[in-house]
């Protein structure tokens, strides 16, 4: 079994940045594939960008978030650079049992969830 905490979430103007993390639990981090999802209200969640065998990231987000990880302490980050409101969102993080990222909510864990508020 694995848990996922996320961290880092707030409210933030727009043009901001915020840097969001997900502490894992279990052995087998350094061969899971991470993914960073979020949820805006009345809206399906959506894929943001994940970390494996490769590093993807959504249209929407490329060139101002950043996915990394540090196997050492079984945490993945998400620094997100010059915010817009709509990045307002809860953010989850995501876990999968094999380092192949995909970009559906595919994933076998799921963390809780950090609220995240871009005001304008």
């Amino acid at each position: 079994q694995v848990q996922l905490v996320e961290s880092g979430g707030g409210l933030v103007q727009a043009g901001g940045s915020l840097r969001l993390s997900c502490a894992a639990s279990g052995r087998t981090f350094s061969r899971s594939a991470m993914g960073w999802f979020r949820q805006a209200s009345g809206k399906e969640r959506e894929f943001v960008a994940g970390i494996g065998h490769t590093i993807i990231y959504a249209d929407s987000v490329k060139g101002r978030f950043t996915i990394s990880r540090d196997n050492a302490k079984n945490t993945v980050y998400l620094q997100m650079n010059s915010l817009k409101p709509d990045d307002t969102a809860v953010y989850f993080c995501a876990a999968r049992t094999s380092l192949l990222v995909v970009t559906t909510v595919r994933y076998d864990y799921w963390g809780q969830g950090t609220q995240v508020t871009v005001s304008s």
